[in-house]
């Protein structure tokens, strides 16, 4: 979270979540057509960890359902609220993001076994070393 919608924050929180996530090479990054996702500073940076970046196509948000997703769930969480700074709003959001989102939202689908998506990660990281 900054003050600046510029490559350097994308470049930021790609890194972040290769730290945290675990993410490995050739992985796929989405993303959507703005201008920090499709600069030439993070494509140079997907390149050096060796990801692959995929791209919605334009006007269609179908293509990014699950980041739309997460959005339209944050939005809704936080509604129309106004943070006294930006302190304050990023604590909330990771409170969110760290706290529901990724430990006790269920993932409401067969598919993922109706398990969290923390739960989903570590499954998969299981099956990844057996």
């Amino acid at each position: 979270m900054a003050d600046h919608h510029r490559a350097g924050l994308v470049v930021d929180a790609l890194d972040t979540a290769r730290g945290r996530g675990g993410l490995q090479f050739g992985c796929v990054i989405h993303s959507d057509r703005g201008s920090a996702s499709t600069s030439t500073r993070l494509r140079s940076r997907m390149r050096e960890l060796s990801f692959r970046q995929s791209c919605g196509r334009a006007g269609s948000c179908f293509d990014n359902a699950a980041a739309e997703s997460f959005w339209t769930l944050l939005n809704e969480e936080s509604g129309t609220r106004a943070w006294p700074d930006r302190a304050t709003a990023r604590a909330d959001v990771f409170d969110f993001i760290e706290t529901f989102y990724n430990r006790r939202r269920l993932r409401r689908h067969k598919v993922f076994g109706y398990l969290t998506p923390a739960e989903t990660r570590q499954r998969h990281r299981h099956d990844l070393a057996a």
